[in-house]
């Protein structure tokens, strides 16, 4: 179904036989925590498109966009939150950007959950080592307006500079618990457990997603941004977690 409807996606770019097939590598960079549905969209594309490579650079939103606006190449950017999008945007590299999917944290703990934590309070607790995302990357502002909204406050034994290295702590048992999305709850495939909190719903990250104004394939990035907001794009987003349209 998925193949299918690139097939046709394909075709309805350019012009004459072959139009956007072959032409080269779409670059996309994007957040850490869209690299489970990204890569098996990149996959898909390839497929619809042969001779075509999709290549990605998954990291921190906010270092992302400081690579592109210090001049880094590509084609497409997908953010994990507004405001990083705006660094790119401000930087006169992109036109507006459309929100393609949701994100919203979850409380991470290993599977036996040493620490007994069941609720978003109990990382207050100074016996229980959590981690946390850097407040200048999207998990980690997500996870400020969160603890603020319960009034809360929390020492994070640790500062991560991207979701998926935040996960890695509760995963590798360094730490009791961390605040992650809900998509890496589920990317970890049963390595840890996911508890739900009520602050979350006041913390939910939209994602832009946009064509970069100097974009080395153009037509490519075009096609990309149009599967991952198509039908098709957005089951796969959410299957992998993401709240879509």
């Amino acid at each position: 179904m998925l193949l299918g409807a690139l097939t046709l996606l394909a075709g309805g770019c350019g012009s004459g036989a072959g139009a956007g097939a072959g032409k080269g590598t779409v670059t996309v960079f994007a957040a850490a925590s869209l690299t489970g549905a990204f890569t098996e969209l990149g996959q898909a594309y390839e497929r619809a498109r042969p001779g075509t490579r999709v290549r990605f650079n998954f990291g921190s939103s906010a270092t992302l966009a400081q690579q592109l606006v210090q001049g880094a190449p590509a084609d497409v950017f997908a953010a994990a939150s507004p405001a990083t999008m705006k660094t790119v945007t401000d930087a006169g590299l992109a036109g507006p950007a459309a929100v393609f999917a949701r994100n919203k944290l979850r409380i991470a703990v290993p599977k036996d959950n040493p620490a007994g934590v069941d609720s978003l309070a109990d990382l207050a607790d100074p016996k229980v080592k959590v981690a946390l995302c850097a407040e200048q990357v999207p998990c980690g502002a997500a996870a400020v307006k969160a603890l603020a909204a319960a009034g809360l406050k929390v020492k994070p034994v640790t500062l991560e500079q991207d979701v998926k290295a935040t996960l890695a702590k509760v995963e590798l048992g360094e730490v009791d618990a961390a605040l992650v999305y809900q998509t890496d709850v589920l990317a970890s495939g049963g390595k840890v457990a996911g508890l739900s909190f009520p602050e979350a719903d006041q913390a939910v990250n939209d994602y832009p997603i946009v064509v970069l104004t100097r974009a080395p394939d153009a037509e490519g990035a075009r096609g990309f941004v149009e599967l991952v907001r198509s039908a098709q794009g957005q089951a796969v987003l959410a299957k992998a977690g993401f709240q879509t349209s």
